[in-house]
């Protein structure tokens, strides 16, 4: 046994190691984007406010209560100065907030063509695609053209070759 470990041994220390990687890669790719129309909309509250000196009450202003279908309405209001001839100060305040709206009108050619806005809106309109496009060739590198407004274009080409032995 002794005798075949040493006639073994050489062998499996002098075993040469090999590495041997060979990768090729090639990634062509086009991505055509056309963004759809957004409304972001958000109702406003109402709010009455009023601060003074020196002044009497009649009928103090405010807001009715509004419904699932309409927004408050200012109530009417009657202030008079308390003593006549001396300084006052008097300020009044009143934010009429949004009528609901349960609905909001369909798409029509990408676009909303009449949507519900609040008192704090944002809008986007669709994007277009024109002229946009985008062609990958076997010999040369993706081409794209632009398009209308709201469009993304965007080719790519990747080629990587690596070896190590």
């Amino acid at each position: 046994m002794k005798k075949l470990a040493l006639i073994v041994a050489p062998f499996l220390i002098m075993n040469p190691v090999s590495a041997v990687e060979i990768q090729s890669i090639i990634t062509d790719s086009v991505q055509l984007t056309v963004e759809g129309p957004a409304v972001q909309s958000t109702r406003i509250g109402s709010n009455y406010s009023a601060s003074g000196s020196n002044i009497s009450i009649t009928a103090l202003g405010g807001l009715t209560g509004g419904t699932a279908t309409a927004a408050a309405t200012p109530c009417t209001n009657t202030y008079d100065i308390h003593t006549d001839g001396q300084a006052f100060s008097f300020s009044e305040s009143i934010t009429v907030g949004d009528t609901p709206v349960t609905s909001q009108t369909a798409l029509s050619g990408g676009l909303f063509t009449t949507p519900n806005l609040y008192g704090n809106t944002i809008t986007s309109a669709g994007g277009t695609a024109g002229t946009l496009a985008g062609t990958l060739s076997a010999t040369s590198i993706p081409t794209v053209t632009a398009g209308g407004a709201g469009t993304t274009a965007i080719g790519q080409r990747t080629i990587q070759l690596s070896v190590f032995q």
